[in-house]
């Protein structure tokens, strides 16, 4: 037995004990620590040379690409880049959300450098007004810019080649506009006015020689060590560019922004918005089976909203959704395909004047996808068709018109009222006339007319009883007046 004594309510104060205790301490103080060093050491990491966020201007110019340019500006802001560079490949998009990036670019407190690559790239159109926004403009060899004539909206959204005042007012505007740009970044005026009156287009090395971009590059590392001392003038003042050797670090867009871009698309949003209206047809025709109207509800929602980024003819919007109510009609009324042709034709014409072919290019409507959606509504609707002339013809399942034609037994003497065994029930019957007043007991009979519970009955014939009509798995047969006393049941239901 131990000679040591233990004190109540006393723990042993081992040195081991009290490591172990200090342990959580230690490691959540460690924790907290490396979470407040780990910026400091990514800028400590980044101290050996400047950073330059890269962002990508690739297809049409859209709201979404307009926000997605404000926010890398924003982020390079943030993190004191030396600069942005944004690689630009577009044809051109709306002038409303190409107006907001040039204002971004000018306010932005990080200067902008617009790459137009890689190689066969263009600056198109909208594309043409940003780059000369930058404050720097490169070109990677081959590739061009040029394009940049507005085209005209009408009323109804759809292009058109505008009045002679209408023409005169929009190109001037956007004359103005580039002129002023040019010579706030002391680039080729003039080539940028022929740009928009007359559509002229140059090559890289053109470009550079008619002082339209800055300078030529093959890669980015190349173009950053070509314009370090460079200086820009910013709306702050003069700023001198230190980008050689700079750290580069991507800026993309987010899975929201990407998938919006996407929708963005005509040929997408042709597609939403017909197999919305679609699904919707669907869901009318067959209520309850819910998964075609929520997937329409939403196609046609997205459909919607990518319409509202795009320069629509919302009569051909329109004309589209009149077809598909002719379509969900013609599944109600007999119009023996009438009201079906006259949406295929209403759908057709509302594909082709969705977007019109004057429109930016970028912005048509895929005419294969056209012509490919409406023969899957034509197949579509030949299937209903044939579907509901199948039920149409099929003979009734249920109900009293199941009885017509049905063979059965006399259960007693016709005189020329009695009862007649049918389907397993006893039947009030009566013969038909001319045919024989009287028919005895056991005898097969047709049934030819009922009248509420009553039915009215002849003689079977041979091929009456070799063809009888019964309900698909029904066991029962009618059994011949031989062998009906061996085979009927003995009890039946009335």
């Amino acid at each position: 037995m131990s000679n040591q004594t233990r004190i109540p309510g006393r723990r042993c104060d081992h040195p081991l004990l009290r490591l172990l205790r200090l342990l959580p301490v230690v490691a959540i103080t460690l924790s907290v620590v490396l979470m407040a060093a780990t910026p400091l050491l990514a800028r400590a990491a980044d101290g050996a040379g400047p950073r330059v966020d890269v962002g990508k201007i690739d297809g049409t110019i859209t709201p979404v690409m307009e926000r997605y340019v404000n926010r890398a500006i924003g982020r390079a802001e943030r993190d004191r880049a030396a600069a942005i560079v944004f690689e630009m490949d577009t044809p051109g998009g709306l002038s409303s959300a190409m107006d907001d990036i040039i204002r971004d670019i000018l306010q932005s407190k990080v200067p902008v450098v617009v790459y137009v690559g890689p190689r066969g790239a263009r600056a198109a159109s909208a594309g043409v007004y940003i780059t000369y926004a930058a404050h720097v403009a490169a070109m990677a060899p081959g590739t061009n810019i040029g394009s940049a004539s507005p085209i005209f909206m009408g009323a109804n959204g759809g292009a058109t080649d505008g009045s002679e005042t209408l023409k005169k007012k929009v190109t001037n505007d956007a004359v103005a506009q580039i002129t002023n740009l040019a010579n706030l970044r002391q680039r080729n005026a003039q080539w940028a006015e022929q740009a928009v009156r007359d559509a002229v287009n140059v090559t890289a090395d053109q470009a550079v020689q008619l002082k339209v971009v800055d300078l030529q590059a093959p890669d980015l590392p190349t173009l950053l060590a070509q314009i370090d001392g460079r200086t820009v003038q910013m709306a702050s003042g003069a700023m001198t560019l230190a980008t050689k050797g700079a750290t580069l670090h991507g800026v993309e867009m987010t899975a929201m922004e990407s998938f919006l871009q996407v929708l963005a698309d005509p040929t997408i949003a042709y597609l939403l918005l017909s197999l919305g209206m679609l699904g919707l047809v669907l869901e009318l025709s067959h209520p309850g089976v819910i998964l075609p109207g929520v997937a329409g509800g939403l196609c046609l929602l997205l459909g919607l909203f990518a319409l509202g980024t795009l320069p629509v003819n919302w009569a051909a919007v329109l004309l589209i959704a009149f077809a598909f109510v002719l379509f969900a009609a013609d599944l109600f009324v007999t119009s023996f395909g009438t009201l079906t042709i006259g949406g295929l034709i209403s759908f057709v014409i509302g594909s082709y004047l969705l977007i019109g072919s004057n429109a930016p290019p970028g912005y048509e409507v895929a005419r294969p996808v056209i012509w490919t959606m409406t023969v899957c509504l034509v197949g579509f609707f030949l299937f209903i068709a044939g579907a509901v002339m199948k039920a149409r013809l099929r003979p009734a399942a249920t109900g009293k018109q199941t009885l017509i034609g049905a063979v059965g037994t006399a259960r007693s003497a016709l005189r020329p009222s009695g009862m007649v065994y049918l389907n397993g029930e006893l039947w009030g019957a009566t013969l038909e006339r001319p045919d024989p007043t009287e028919l005895a007991a056991g005898q097969p009979v047709t049934v030819t007319k009922i009248d509420g519970l009553r039915l009215t009955v002849r003689p079977a014939r041979a091929t009456d009883v070799a063809h009888r009509r019964r309900p698909a798995g029904d066991p029962r047969e009618i059994v011949p007046a031989t062998s009906t006393a061996r085979a009927e049941p003995t009890s039946a239901s009335s």
